[in-house]
């Protein structure tokens, strides 16, 4: 069945930059529209950034355009998050989701899910 797996999360001052990964295994990673969503405890896990299958697509959301890139190798079977200018505000648990139908910004429109990995940024 179809996994992913987020590695690159941690701990970072205000200002500075990470970098995360997302790799899928159990299917083939191309034909899949995959995005980048973040929660913080007690609160709704929103909406980062979306790619489409080819990687020239990509919709962000106001808080990180600018700030955030999404990018993909198909060849790799995974997607990255670069994310530079980091606030205190970005600390949050990250996820990457997959689908094949949906170049979504709703979360209810994702059927795959990782487990997600802890970015912290201090001020």
């Amino acid at each position: 069945q179809v996994q992913l797996v987020e590695s690159g999360g941690g701990l970072v001052q205000a200002g500075g930059s990470l970098r995360l990964s997302c790799v899928m295994s159990g299917d083939t990673f191309g034909t899949y529209y995959v995005a980048w969503f973040r929660q913080t405890p007690g609160k709704v896990r929103e909406f980062v950034a979306v790619i489409n299958r080819s990687g020239y697509g990509t919709l962000y959301a106001n808080s990180v355009e600018g700030r955030f890139t999404i990018s993909r190798d198909n060849a790799k079977n995974a997607m990255y998050l670069q994310m530079s200018s980091l606030e205190p505000e970005d600390t949050a648990t990250y996820y990457c989701a997959a689908d094949r139908s949906q170049f979504s910004q709703e979360r209810s429109d994702y059927t795959y899910w990782g487990q997600g990995t802890q970015v912290t940024v201090s001020s």
